[in-house]
């Protein structure tokens, strides 16, 4: 029986974020990009932040020439961003919220005190073809309203599980419960007609119990797949969870 495989789309934020770190040029998002298709990638992702802290707008707008699978870009969901994507015109655009205090994203976008700005952001990005994927909660309510925003997709946030994983791997019944939330999330977003994604913490111990639920159809990995790439290429790091997202 063949097995099918989740969608792998690799950020790589991070890439830019050691660059930063010192204003160079190296290395190069792009380079990552083109050697994390060769290792079977399935699209690559990229938060262009407000504050501007890793990727650049001059990353996205070279990604976009060369990317060759599915470019996805994470943005706020303001009017300059959307304007932005539009001139850009990635593949996708998911939408996230920012705190400018934040280290990384902290959760899903609270739809419902949001949806007059998200609504209009999703108007955009579908009328420019752009397709609109909603970062949120694994919560009905949430779900429900993304539909209803226009959504095409919703992209469920894997932190609480990630983090209940972290702290006693395999054997937790708080990461079991979060296991469950995403499952049952992953099943109304999926029986509303949107495509499913999550992402957010996953790495190579907690991934594989994700991959396995069947209506998600996309995994969104960045932060670990970076920090093994540290220490042993990013080819082969990308290749090692390509391998971990068939089921």
């Amino acid at each position: 029986m063949k097995l099918k495989k989740v969608r792998l789309g690799v950020n790589i934020d991070h890439v830019a974020t050691l660059r930063q770190a010192r204003l160079a040029c190296q290395p190069d998002p792009v380079t990552a990009a083109r050697l994390a298709e060769k290792a079977g990638a399935d699209g690559i992702t990229v938060h262009l932040r407000s504050d501007r802290r890793h990727i650049q707008d001059h990353d996205v707008q070279r990604l976009s020439k060369v990317v060759k699978t599915r470019l996805n870009i994470e943005m706020a969901a303001t009017a300059p961003m959307m304007a932005l994507a539009v001139k850009i015109k990635p593949d996708a655009v998911c939408l996230v919220p920012e705190n400018p205090d934040e280290i990384t994203t902290e959760g899903g976008l609270n739809l419902v005190k949001t949806k007059d700005r998200v609504a209009m952001s999703v108007k955009m990005l579908n009328q420019a073809g752009i397709k609109s994927t909603l970062f949120v909660e694994p919560d009905e309510i949430q779900i429900r309203t993304a539909l209803k925003l226009g959504a095409r997709a919703v992209e469920l946030n894997t932190n609480a599980y990630s983090l209940a994983w972290d702290a006693a791997p395999g054997n937790s019944r708080r990461a079991a419960f979060q296991l469950d939330r995403l499952a049952k999330a992953a099943r109304l977003a999926s029986g509303l007609g949107m495509e499913v994604h999550a992402g957010h913490g996953l790495n190579y111990l907690n991934v594989k119990p994700v991959a396995k639920i069947p209506q998600i159809t996309e995994l969104n990995i960045g932060h670990s797949i970076i920090a093994e790439a540290v220490l042993e290429g990013l080819p082969k790091a990308v290749g090692r969870m390509v391998k971990l997202l068939k089921r």
